[in-house]
C-alpha cells in the first residue's frame, strides 16, 4: 500500500456522456482516494442532458461539467486509461493499465434509455475501485 493516489482517465469520443458519468461516479464513490480525469477524442459542446438528468437521480451533479479534449499529457499522467468507444483514436503509452468498457452511446437518447447505461457504468466503477484499492 503506497501513499500514491491512483489516477484514472475516462475517455470517450465526445466526453459528453459515458466518460462524464463514470468520472462522476468515481469521484463520488472513491472520494479523494483517486484522481479523476475525463476527456474526449472529439469533445462535444456540452454534456448530454439525459446523462445530467440520470446522474442527478443518483445525487451526482454533472450540470457544470464540460467536455474536454484528450491530450497526451492526460494519458501520461494517468495510471488507468479507460476507453469507451473511441477505438484506435485513443493514444497508447506503455506502463498504463488500459481497460475498454463496451457501453452503448447515450448520445441522442432519452433518460429511460440512458439509465441502464448509467447503472452498468456504476457497476464497472465499483469493480474498478476494488481493483485500485488492492493495488494502491
Amino acid at each position: 500500500m503506497s501513499s500514491k493516489k491512483a489516477s484514472v482517465l475516462f475517455v470517450c469520443v465526445h466526453n459528453a456522456g459515458r466518460s462524464q458519468m463514470a468520472a462522476g461516479y468515481l469521484q463520488q464513490l472513491a472520494g479523494d482516494r483517486v484522481e479523476v480525469l475525463s476527456a474526449g477524442t472529439a469533445p462535444g459542446n456540452a454534456v448530454n442532458p439525459s446523462a445530467i438528468a440520470v446522474m442527478a437521480e443518483e445525487g451526482i451533479d454533472l450540470s457544470t461539467a464540460t467536455p474536454k479534449v484528450l491530450t497526451d499529457e492526460a494519458v501520461k499522467a494517468s495510471d488507468y486509461v479507460i476507453t469507451m468507444g473511441c477505438g484506435d483514436t485513443c493514444p497508447f503509452f506503455p506502463g498504463k493499465t488500459y481497460l475498454d468498457w463496451v457501453l452503448e452511446d447515450p448520445a441522442g437518447q432519452g433518460v429511460d434509455s440512458v439509465r441502464p447505461i448509467r447503472d452498468k457504468i456504476r457497476e464497472l466503477v465499483e469493480n474498478l475501485i476494488a481493483e485500485i484499492d488492492e493495488k494502491f
